[in-house]
C-alpha cells in the first residue's frame, strides 16, 4: 500500500467525521437554546415546529413525532405538523399512522405536493400498489408540469409490470426535465430491458443535442454498445 495515499486517505476520513461531529453539536446547541425559549415563553407554535425540526435533524424520531403531536393537540390542522409527523412516522415504519396523517393533510391541501408524492410512497410500503398508482394519477392530473410526478409514476409502472405506459411517463419527463440525466438513463434502462436498442441509442443522442453532457451518459452508451449486434 502507498502509504501517502493511506494518509491522504486518513486525513479525509478524521476530517468528515471532525465535520459531522462539529454539525450534530450545532444542531444540539440549537435544541438546547430552544428548549430554553420554550421553557420561558408563552406557547409558541413556531418554536414547538422547529424544535420537532432540530429533533428530525439529530435523526430523534421519536421525539419529533411527540412535539409535532403538542402542535396538533392546539392546531388539529396544522399542515407542517401532519405533513413532518408523517416523515418521521415513515422513518420509524409505522406506516399506517403516517397514512393517516396524509390523508388528514390531503383533506386540508388537497393540491399538496410532497403530500401526494409521500403518501404513494407509504401505500406501497403497505403493499397497496394499485392504490399508490391512483394516487400518482390524481397527483399528475393536478401537476401536469411536474417531472418528478411522472418519473415516480414510471418507477411504480415499472414495478406493475406496465412497461409501455412506463416508456411514455420517462418520455414526459425527458420533456419536462430536458438536461436532467436522471431521466434519460431510466428511460435507456427500460428500453434495453425490452430489447429495444436502436430507440435507446437515439434517446441518448437527443438528451446530448439536448445538452446533457456526454461523459455523463458514457456508462450508458456502452451498455447500449454491448447490447446492439
Amino acid at each position: 500500500m502507498d502509504c501517502r495515499v493511506y494518509r491522504k486517505g486518513l486525513v479525509l476520513c478524521v476530517a468528515i467525521a471532525w465535520q459531522l461531529t462539529a454539525q450534530a453539536q450545532n444542531w444540539r446547541d440549537s435544541l438546547n437554546a430552544i428548549n430554553k425559549q420554550i421553557a420561558e415563553s408563552a406557547w409558541s407554535t413556531d418554536l414547538h415546529l422547529r424544535k420537532a425540526a432540530v429533533n428530525m435533524e439529530l435523526k430523534q424520531w421519536q421525539y419529533a413525532v411527540d412535539e409535532y403531536a403538542l402542535v396538533l393537540q392546539r392546531e388539529p390542522k396544522n399542515p407542517a405538523a401532519l405533513f413532518y409527523r408523517a416523515y418521521a412516522n415513515t422513518h420509524l415504519r409505522r406506516f399506517d399512522l403516517s397514512r393517516n396523517d396524509l390523508n388528514d393533510l390531503l383533506a386540508i391541501v388537497p393540491t399538496h405536493f410532497e403530500g401526494r408524492l409521500s403518501l404513494s410512497v407509504v401505500l406501497q410500503q403497505l403493499g397497496r400498489k394499485q392504490e399508490a398508482l391512483d394516487m400518482l394519477n390524481q397527483t399528475i392530473q393536478l401537476h401536469q408540469d411536474s417531472a418528478v410526478a411522472y418519473a415516480a409514476r414510471a418507477n411504480l409502472e415499472r414495478q406493475l409490470k406496465q412497461d409501455d405506459v412506463a416508456l411514455y411517463d420517462w418520455e414526459r419527463a425527458e420533456q419536462l426535465a430536458p438536461r436532467d440525466p436522471t431521466y434519460v438513463v431510466s428511460h435507456v434502462d427500460l428500453l434495453l430491458v425490452l430489447g429495444r436498442n436502436r430507440e435507446a441509442l437515439r434517446v441518448l443522442d437527443a438528451a446530448v443535442k439536448r445538452g446533457v453532457p456526454r461523459g455523463m451518459l458514457a456508462e450508458w452508451y456502452r451498455k447500449v454498445k454491448r447490447a446492439t449486434p
